[in-house]
Protein backbone atom coordinates (compact mmCIF):
# COMPACT_ATOMS: atom_id res chain seq x y z
CA UNK A 1 0.00 0.00 0.00
CA UNK A 2 2.91 2.29 0.79
CA UNK A 3 4.57 1.89 -2.57
CA UNK A 4 0.98 2.51 -4.21
CA UNK A 5 1.05 5.82 -2.57
CA UNK A 6 4.86 6.47 -2.63
CA UNK A 7 4.81 5.84 -6.61
CA UNK A 8 4.31 3.81 -9.11
CA UNK A 9 6.77 2.06 -11.36
CA UNK A 10 7.92 2.91 -14.67
CA UNK A 11 10.32 1.58 -16.77
CA UNK A 12 13.23 0.17 -15.92
CA UNK A 13 14.10 0.47 -12.09
CA UNK A 14 13.11 4.09 -12.05
CA UNK A 15 10.12 5.27 -9.10
CA UNK A 16 8.29 8.08 -10.36
CA UNK A 17 7.34 9.51 -7.03
CA UNK A 18 3.73 11.10 -7.13
CA UNK A 19 3.34 10.91 -3.49
CA UNK A 20 1.30 14.01 -1.85
CA UNK A 21 4.16 16.15 -1.38
CA UNK A 22 4.42 16.53 -5.21
CA UNK A 23 0.93 17.21 -5.06
CA UNK A 24 1.37 19.87 -2.49
CA UNK A 25 4.22 21.22 -4.41
CA UNK A 26 2.20 21.42 -7.65
CA UNK A 27 -0.47 23.20 -5.92
CA UNK A 28 2.14 25.81 -4.06
CA UNK A 29 3.57 26.60 -7.49
CA UNK A 30 0.02 26.84 -8.70
CA UNK A 31 -1.38 29.71 -6.15
CA UNK A 32 2.35 31.55 -6.76
CA UNK A 33 1.96 31.54 -10.34
CA UNK A 34 -1.82 33.19 -10.36
CA UNK A 35 -0.67 34.99 -7.08
CA UNK A 36 -2.91 36.34 -4.79
CA UNK A 37 -4.66 39.08 -3.36
CA UNK A 38 -4.42 41.21 -0.05
CA UNK A 39 -6.33 43.71 1.06
CA UNK A 40 -5.04 45.95 4.40
CA UNK A 41 -6.82 48.21 5.70
CA UNK A 42 -4.45 50.61 8.26
CA UNK A 43 -6.34 52.89 10.72
CA UNK A 44 -4.78 55.76 13.02
CA UNK A 45 -5.12 59.32 13.17
CA UNK A 46 -2.86 61.43 11.28
CA UNK A 47 1.03 62.20 11.63
CA UNK A 48 1.42 58.26 13.31
CA UNK A 49 3.18 57.15 9.85
CA UNK A 50 0.74 54.82 8.54
CA UNK A 51 1.74 55.23 4.85
CA UNK A 52 5.47 55.19 6.04
CA UNK A 53 5.03 52.35 7.45
CA UNK A 54 3.12 50.24 4.61
CA UNK A 55 6.22 51.45 2.37
CA UNK A 56 8.59 49.97 4.55
CA UNK A 57 6.53 46.30 4.98
CA UNK A 58 6.49 45.94 1.42
CA UNK A 59 9.77 47.56 0.53
CA UNK A 60 7.79 49.71 -1.97
CA UNK A 61 6.35 53.03 -2.70
CA UNK A 62 2.60 51.43 -1.69
CA UNK A 63 1.00 53.90 0.23
CA UNK A 64 -1.76 56.43 -1.32
CA UNK A 65 0.39 59.67 -0.33
CA UNK A 66 3.62 58.07 -2.10
CA UNK A 67 1.53 57.48 -5.35
CA UNK A 68 -0.85 60.49 -5.17
CA UNK A 69 1.31 63.17 -3.24
CA UNK A 70 -1.03 66.44 -2.43
CA UNK A 71 0.93 68.73 -0.30
CA UNK A 72 -2.62 70.91 0.23
CA UNK A 73 -3.87 67.31 1.23
CA UNK A 74 -5.94 68.71 4.29
CA UNK A 75 -7.64 66.68 7.10
CA UNK A 76 -10.95 65.78 5.90
CA UNK A 77 -13.96 66.78 8.27
CA UNK A 78 -15.34 63.40 8.00
CA UNK A 79 -13.63 59.98 7.43
CA UNK A 80 -13.21 59.17 3.99
CA UNK A 81 -12.30 55.37 2.76
CA UNK A 82 -10.00 55.58 -0.45
CA UNK A 83 -8.17 52.69 -1.96
CA UNK A 84 -4.77 52.03 -3.75
CA UNK A 85 -3.95 48.57 -5.91
CA UNK A 86 -0.45 47.57 -6.65
CA UNK A 87 0.75 44.15 -8.26
CA UNK A 88 3.53 43.25 -6.41
CA UNK A 89 5.80 40.11 -6.77
CA UNK A 90 8.51 38.68 -4.47
CA UNK A 91 10.44 35.89 -4.43
CA UNK A 92 8.15 34.27 -7.53
CA UNK A 93 4.72 35.25 -5.07
CA UNK A 94 2.54 37.30 -7.29
CA UNK A 95 0.21 39.62 -5.49
CA UNK A 96 -2.11 42.02 -5.81
CA UNK A 97 -1.92 44.11 -2.87
CA UNK A 98 -4.77 46.94 -1.70
CA UNK A 99 -3.97 49.04 0.99
CA UNK A 100 -7.02 51.00 1.66
CA UNK A 101 -6.78 53.94 3.94
CA UNK A 102 -8.91 55.87 6.44
CA UNK A 103 -7.73 59.77 6.38
CA UNK A 104 -9.73 61.60 9.02
CA UNK A 105 -10.02 58.72 11.42
CA UNK A 106 -9.16 60.40 15.06
CA UNK A 107 -8.89 63.42 13.79
CA UNK A 108 -12.14 65.09 14.29
CA UNK A 109 -13.00 67.32 17.74
CA UNK A 110 -15.90 64.63 18.55
CA UNK A 111 -14.44 60.85 17.75
CA UNK A 112 -17.35 59.15 18.69
CA UNK A 113 -18.81 56.55 16.69
CA UNK A 114 -15.71 56.97 14.24
CA UNK A 115 -15.81 53.26 13.89
CA UNK A 116 -18.62 53.47 12.18
CA UNK A 117 -17.63 54.27 8.45
CA UNK A 118 -15.50 51.98 8.78
CA UNK A 119 -17.18 48.85 10.17
CA UNK A 120 -19.68 49.96 7.35
CA UNK A 121 -17.28 49.61 4.45
CA UNK A 122 -16.35 46.13 5.52
CA UNK A 123 -19.49 44.74 6.01
CA UNK A 124 -20.21 46.34 2.45
CA UNK A 125 -17.66 44.57 1.21
CA UNK A 126 -18.57 41.11 2.57
CA UNK A 127 -21.85 41.73 0.82
CA UNK A 128 -20.24 42.11 -2.72
CA UNK A 129 -18.34 39.34 -1.70
CA UNK A 130 -22.21 37.33 -0.99
CA UNK A 131 -23.61 38.52 -4.20
CA UNK A 132 -21.13 37.24 -6.25
CA UNK A 133 -21.49 33.97 -4.84
CA UNK A 134 -25.12 33.17 -4.41
CA UNK A 135 -25.16 34.55 -8.35
CA UNK A 136 -26.23 31.37 -10.51
CA UNK A 137 -23.45 32.28 -13.23
CA UNK A 138 -21.14 33.13 -11.13
CA UNK A 139 -17.54 33.71 -11.77
CA UNK A 140 -14.99 30.78 -11.79
CA UNK A 141 -12.65 33.47 -9.49
CA UNK A 142 -14.75 35.88 -7.41
CA UNK A 143 -13.08 39.35 -7.54
CA UNK A 144 -11.69 39.52 -3.51
CA UNK A 145 -12.36 43.14 -2.37
CA UNK A 146 -13.11 42.07 1.72
CA UNK A 147 -10.96 43.82 4.19
CA UNK A 148 -7.98 40.88 4.95
CA UNK A 149 -6.68 42.55 7.63
CA UNK A 150 -6.58 46.13 9.40
CA UNK A 151 -3.33 47.40 11.10
CA UNK A 152 -4.20 49.83 14.25
CA UNK A 153 -1.81 52.47 14.76
CA UNK A 154 -2.25 53.23 18.62
CA UNK A 155 -0.22 56.75 19.66
CA UNK A 156 3.12 56.67 21.86
CA UNK A 157 1.87 58.09 24.67
CA UNK A 158 3.42 55.03 26.78
CA UNK A 159 0.84 55.16 29.23
CA UNK A 160 -2.97 53.18 28.50
CA UNK A 161 -5.22 52.80 25.05
CA UNK A 162 -7.85 56.03 25.31
CA UNK A 163 -11.44 54.87 24.94
CA UNK A 164 -11.41 55.98 21.30
CA UNK A 165 -8.89 52.80 20.82
CA UNK A 166 -10.84 50.50 23.41
CA UNK A 167 -14.20 51.31 21.10
CA UNK A 168 -12.45 50.89 17.86
CA UNK A 169 -10.97 47.49 18.04
CA UNK A 170 -13.71 46.12 20.72
CA UNK A 171 -16.33 46.67 17.76
CA UNK A 172 -13.76 46.13 14.52
CA UNK A 173 -12.64 42.97 15.91
CA UNK A 174 -15.82 41.05 15.56
CA UNK A 175 -15.85 41.42 11.81
CA UNK A 176 -11.87 41.93 10.53
CA UNK A 177 -8.70 40.75 12.48
CA UNK A 178 -6.88 43.38 13.87
CA UNK A 179 -3.27 43.72 14.00
CA UNK A 180 -2.54 46.77 16.58
CA UNK A 181 0.86 48.25 16.54
CA UNK A 182 2.88 51.12 18.73
CA UNK A 183 3.61 53.82 15.84
CA UNK A 184 6.87 55.67 15.84
CA UNK A 185 7.76 53.11 18.54
CA UNK A 186 11.71 54.41 18.58
CA UNK A 187 10.22 57.72 20.65
CA UNK A 188 9.57 55.79 23.71
CA UNK A 189 12.22 54.26 25.99
CA UNK A 190 12.68 50.28 25.98
CA UNK A 191 11.11 50.26 29.78
CA UNK A 192 8.40 52.43 28.54
CA UNK A 193 7.81 50.50 25.68
CA UNK A 194 7.74 47.44 27.55
CA UNK A 195 5.28 48.72 30.00
CA UNK A 196 3.09 50.43 27.40
CA UNK A 197 2.66 46.80 25.62
CA UNK A 198 1.94 44.74 28.98
CA UNK A 199 -0.56 47.63 29.56
CA UNK A 200 -2.21 47.30 25.84
CA UNK A 201 -2.10 43.67 26.37
CA UNK A 202 -4.03 43.62 29.30
CA UNK A 203 -6.82 46.26 28.15
CA UNK A 204 -7.20 43.77 24.77
CA UNK A 205 -7.88 41.04 27.83
CA UNK A 206 -10.05 43.39 30.20
CA UNK A 207 -12.04 44.17 26.86
CA UNK A 208 -12.37 41.15 25.35
CA UNK A 209 -10.41 42.25 22.15
CA UNK A 210 -9.69 39.25 20.32
CA UNK A 211 -6.78 40.43 18.04
CA UNK A 212 -4.11 38.55 15.87
CA UNK A 213 -3.80 35.38 16.12
CA UNK A 214 -6.30 34.33 17.32
CA UNK A 215 -7.13 31.02 18.97
CA UNK A 216 -8.53 29.73 15.23
CA UNK A 217 -5.09 29.62 14.12
CA UNK A 218 -3.80 27.28 16.84
CA UNK A 219 -4.52 24.37 14.49
CA UNK A 220 -1.79 21.85 15.97
CA UNK A 221 0.68 22.03 19.08
CA UNK A 222 3.58 23.33 16.67
CA UNK A 223 1.17 26.63 15.39
CA UNK A 224 0.39 27.04 19.30
CA UNK A 225 3.84 27.65 19.97
CA UNK A 226 4.57 29.92 17.16
CA UNK A 227 1.33 32.21 17.79
CA UNK A 228 2.17 32.41 21.33
CA UNK A 229 5.47 34.07 20.85
CA UNK A 230 3.58 36.02 18.17
CA UNK A 231 1.23 37.13 21.24
CA UNK A 232 3.64 38.40 23.36
CA UNK A 233 5.09 40.59 20.72
CA UNK A 234 1.63 42.24 20.23
CA UNK A 235 1.04 45.34 20.29
CA UNK A 236 4.02 45.30 17.59
CA UNK A 237 6.26 48.29 18.23
CA UNK A 238 7.15 50.04 14.57
CA UNK A 239 9.54 52.27 13.04
CA UNK A 240 8.76 53.13 9.48
CA UNK A 241 10.98 54.53 7.03
CA UNK A 242 11.50 55.67 3.54
CA UNK A 243 15.47 56.18 3.74
CA UNK A 244 18.14 53.95 2.54
CA UNK A 245 21.72 54.05 4.55
CA UNK A 246 24.59 51.86 4.12
CA UNK A 247 25.41 49.43 6.75
CA UNK A 248 28.34 47.23 6.50
CA UNK A 249 28.49 47.65 2.59
CA UNK A 250 24.49 46.76 2.55
CA UNK A 251 21.79 49.47 1.83
CA UNK A 252 18.79 49.27 4.07
CA UNK A 253 15.84 51.00 4.77
CA UNK A 254 16.17 52.47 8.47
CA UNK A 255 16.22 55.47 10.49
CA UNK A 256 19.30 57.03 11.87
CA UNK A 257 19.64 57.35 15.88
CA UNK A 258 22.12 58.75 18.19
CA UNK A 259 22.78 55.20 18.95
CA UNK A 260 22.81 54.68 15.43
CA UNK A 261 20.40 53.22 12.60
CA UNK A 262 17.78 50.93 13.28
CA UNK A 263 17.06 48.93 10.74
CA UNK A 264 13.24 48.21 9.37
CA UNK A 265 13.45 44.57 9.30
CA UNK A 266 12.95 44.91 13.13
CA UNK A 267 9.10 46.13 12.73
CA UNK A 268 7.84 42.60 13.56
CA UNK A 269 5.08 42.79 11.94
CA UNK A 270 3.24 39.58 10.56
CA UNK A 271 4.88 38.76 7.38
CA UNK A 272 4.25 36.69 3.78
CA UNK A 273 3.68 33.47 6.11
CA UNK A 274 1.01 35.18 7.81
CA UNK A 275 -0.79 36.55 4.95
CA UNK A 276 -2.30 32.79 3.68
CA UNK A 277 -3.60 32.48 7.66
CA UNK A 278 -5.32 35.91 8.34
CA UNK A 279 -6.84 35.54 4.49
CA UNK A 280 -8.35 31.87 5.80
CA UNK A 281 -9.47 33.57 9.09
CA UNK A 282 -11.12 36.00 6.96
CA UNK A 283 -13.07 33.68 5.25
CA UNK A 284 -13.53 30.65 7.41
CA UNK A 285 -14.81 32.94 10.35
CA UNK A 286 -15.71 36.71 9.63
CA UNK A 287 -16.73 36.28 6.06
CA UNK A 288 -18.72 33.42 7.54
CA UNK A 289 -20.47 35.00 10.42
CA UNK A 290 -21.89 37.72 7.80
CA UNK A 291 -23.09 34.88 5.56
CA UNK A 292 -24.90 33.14 7.63
CA UNK A 293 -26.46 36.27 9.53
CA UNK A 294 -27.34 37.60 6.25
CA UNK A 295 -28.75 34.07 4.78
CA UNK A 296 -30.71 33.54 7.76
CA UNK A 297 -32.47 37.31 7.46
CA UNK A 298 -33.38 36.44 3.86
CA UNK A 299 -34.77 33.13 5.38
CA UNK A 300 -36.89 34.81 7.61
CA UNK A 301 -39.81 35.48 5.35
CA UNK A 302 -40.02 31.52 4.95
CA UNK A 303 -39.76 30.10 8.07
CA UNK A 304 -41.88 30.48 10.93
CA UNK A 305 -39.14 30.48 13.64
CA UNK A 306 -39.21 33.55 16.33
CA UNK A 307 -36.35 35.75 15.80
CA UNK A 308 -35.13 34.90 18.87
CA UNK A 309 -34.41 31.17 17.56
CA UNK A 310 -32.63 32.06 14.59
CA UNK A 311 -30.42 34.58 16.48
CA UNK A 312 -29.23 31.58 18.26
CA UNK A 313 -28.66 29.03 14.96
CA UNK A 314 -26.48 32.09 13.81
CA UNK A 315 -24.60 31.76 17.48
CA UNK A 316 -24.51 28.35 17.15
CA UNK A 317 -22.96 27.96 13.59
CA UNK A 318 -20.72 30.20 14.38
CA UNK A 319 -19.48 28.09 17.81
CA UNK A 320 -19.54 25.16 15.20
CA UNK A 321 -17.28 26.91 13.32
CA UNK A 322 -14.94 27.90 15.41
CA UNK A 323 -14.68 24.10 16.46
CA UNK A 324 -14.07 23.11 13.06
CA UNK A 325 -11.12 25.63 12.93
Amino acid sequence: EADVWKGEKTHGSDFSYVGIDAILEQMRRKAMKQGFEFNIMVVGQSGLGKSTLMNTLFKSKVSRKSVQPNPEERIPKTIEIKSISHDIEEKGVRMKLTVIDTPGFGDQINNENCWQPIMKFINDQYEAYLQEEINIDRKKRIPDSRVHCCIYFIPPTGHCLRPLDVEFMRRLSKVVNIVPVIAKADTLTLEERDYFKQTIREELRANGIDVYPQKEFDEDAEDRMINDKIREMIPFAVVGSDQEYQVNGKRILGRKTKWGTIEDTHTCTPGWTHMQNIKDITGSIHYETYRVRRLNESNGHFTSQSSDHSANGVAAQHEALSHEM
